[in-house]
């Protein structure tokens, strides 16, 4: 098994101090960060990536957590971005993390003030991504076709939904990750495997196209990294390592409420956003009892916070267009907790930032400097294959397409895997490795109070994934931490399980 802890952490430091060039630096520890690490590593690269905080940092936790097949940029015309979207999802479902994706039925409800111009858009939206679920080569049996629902089976997957006027709905099939950050250290992990350096808590200062300074948050000390090419994969912040990039950050903003005021959410509601063609609010039931509702997509201005806040407006906004389809309206006093992520867009002047393309691009800088920026979680390997073969420094093709992470197999092979099934649907076939963290004692394996998180895991997280603190435990490697009130009741669990190391 590999293990990224905090002893490996300081070994790697104290060998890159002793030791001679490597042959890529990798800054950012997020997704497509994590994914150049595997990329490059997998081609026989010596690879270090160095995170100033910790994986899963930024963006890449404060996702929607779906692997989509880019029917919004069907919608805008965009067939090139939509058609690779369904390749790389496709990918991701059946070879890379067939364990962390489930398929995600979305429901568009038909209600009375939906006109028959509206419905007639998105059914031959729906068509339209079928075509590229096809195109792509996935099977019907990962995702099936699209399809009319009736008015029955609408309220049974929505049950809150509004009645007067409902004549059925309209039903699409998406990829949905259980978690977003746990498919970075999935990354992280299987490029470790292949002998990457993964440093967290380091950060990436005085930076060049041959090299950085690393400086080791947790004491001080500083190490020089000397590299044949160093990739920029910081996303948000990528302009602060490469100051020429332009970048135009847009907040997208999600709400966390309890299932039970949707009574039991059974698929994804997807509400057009009036006078849009390609902008909808999601309803997602998100495991844990709880449901999340987003997104906005806001201009944000100013510096760029390490954890970005949900306006007063944003919320407003995501209620109202949620209830417009609901018969018990949501409160502001149901809202459990917020989250919000920045899109690394660049800046291409003009216009609102829902209008910036999210095609990503790979821009080498007058100091060397290869930035990777723009794109989407779904995306990410493709952009992580396209920002390596811009160093030049390998012949070898490309091995991620059909690379498992780490806990990945099939349906069949995770069907044997003696284990819950909520554990196999987080670690796949690590789920008897976290079993095995208990060391036999059964309290170890039931569930913290009041939240459906397990001891075991937090001791997996720190012995094996590299939570070296109590945020990186409840925030990135568990999302306890997405409502306060679950984050206290595990925080003793969390240090306990830090001091056992």
């Amino acid at each position: 098994m590999i293990s990224l802890n905090a002893a490996r952490r300081t070994r790697d430091l104290t060998e890159l101090a002793d030791g001679d060039e490597v042959d890529l630096l990798v800054v950012g520890g997020g997704v497509t960060g994590a994914g150049v690490a595997l990329d490059a590593a997998s081609r026989g690269l010596s690879v270090v990536l160095a995170e100033k905080h910790d994986l899963a940092f930024g963006t890449s936790r404060w996702s929607s957590k779906l692997v989509h097949g880019g029917l919004r940029y069907l919608a805008s015309g965009n067939v090139g971005i939509a058609y690779e979207s369904a390749v790389e999802r496709r990918i991701l479902m059946e070879r890379t993390a067939p364990h962390l994706i489930r398929p995600l039925p979305q429901l568009v409800p038909l209600l009375s003030g939906v006109g028959a111009k509206q419905v007639a858009l998105v059914a031959a939206g729906f068509v339209a991504g079928d075509l590229l679920r096809r195109g792509s080569g996935t099977s019907g049996s990962v995702l099936a076709p699209p399809r009319r629902v009736s008015r029955v089976e609408t309220r049974r997957m929505v049950p809150t939904v509004r009645q007067e006027g409902l004549r059925g709905g309209l039903l699409s099939w998406d990829g949905q990750l259980v978690d977003d950050a746990r498919l970075v250290v999935g990354l992280a992990r299987t490029a470790a495997s292949h002998g990457a350096r993964v440093l967290t808590r380091c950060a990436a200062e005085e930076v060049t196209g041959d090299g950085a300074v690393l400086r080791d948050r947790l004491t001080g000390e500083t190490v020089d990294v000397r590299a044949r090419k160093v990739i920029n994969a910081a996303g948000v912040w990528a302009g602060e390592v490469a100051p020429g990039l332009r970048l135009r950050p847009s907040r997208g903003t999600h709400l966390v409420v309890s299932d039970a005021v949707f009574g039991g959410l059974d698929a994804g509601l997807t509400v057009p956003i009036p006078g849009t063609t390609n902008r909808f609010v999601f309803a997602l039931p998100a495991g844990h009892g709880r449901v999340y509702i987003g997104l906005t997509d806001e201009e944000q201005d100013g510096p760029i916070p390490d954890v970005p806040t949900a306006s007063a407006e944003e919320i407003s906004f995501l209620l109202k267009t949620v209830n417009s389809v609901l018969a018990r309206p949501i409160r502001e006093q149901d809202v459990l907790g917020t989250y919000s992520g920045l899109r690394p867009l660049l800046d291409a002047g003009g216009g609102q930032s829902s209008d910036l393309s999210r095609e990503h691009a790979v821009i080498t800088g007058d100091n060397g400097v290869i930035s990777v920026v723009g794109g989407k979680l779904t995306t990410y390997r493709k952009m992580a294959q396209d920002a390596v073969d811009a160093t030049a420094l390998t012949t070898r093709p490309c091995r991620t397409r059909e690379l498992p992470l780490v806990g990945a197999a099939s349906s069949a092979r995770l069907s044997t895997v003696d284990a819950p099934q909520r554990l196999i649907s987080r670690y796949g076939t690590e789920a008897t490795a976290v079993i095995a963290e208990a060391g036999g004692d059964r309290r170890l394996l039931q569930p913290i109070d009041g939240v459906d998180i397990t001891p075991a895991e937090l001791r997996f997280a720190v012995r094996h994934e590299g939570a070296l603190d109590v945020s990186d435990l409840l925030d990135r490697r568990t999302r306890l931490g997405l409502v306060a009130a679950d984050r206290e009741l595990a925080t003793n669990a969390a240090e306990e399980a830090l001091s056992l190391g």
